[in-house]
């Protein structure tokens, strides 16, 4: 599985951020194994800018499992690690879903 990392200017992409993402990626959505080829990520500062804040990160967060439309959700949170958690986790949820409609 793929993981890929987007920001805006002001978002530090540094190599510790990049290496966070994948393990956690890894972690959360590992057991879907070859069935998701593709994770992308693309972090933004909130309207308005000032990352700090309640909400000053935003989070879209895309799977791709093989063979379907691409699985989309958004989160916003205070700081960067703390949204990559929580859209995985809606990320997961949203997965789940996704499947069942298939099966359904």
């Amino acid at each position: 599985m793929q993981v890929l990392l987007k920001t805006e200017t002001r978002i530090d992409e540094g190599p510790a951020l990049l290496d966070h993402l994948e393990s956690v990626v890894a972690e959360v959505l590992g057991h879907y194994g070859a069935r998701i080829s593709l994770v992308e990520a693309y972090l933004a500062d909130a309207p308005g800018g000032a990352l700090a804040g309640r909400n000053g990160v935003h989070c879209t967060l895309a799977a791709h499992p093989v063979g379907n439309l691409p699985v989309v959700i958004k989160d916003q949170a205070a700081t960067t690690w703390l949204v990559i958690h929580r859209a995985l986790r809606k990320l997961v949820l949203a997965l789940a879903s996704a499947r069942e409609l298939q099966r359904g």
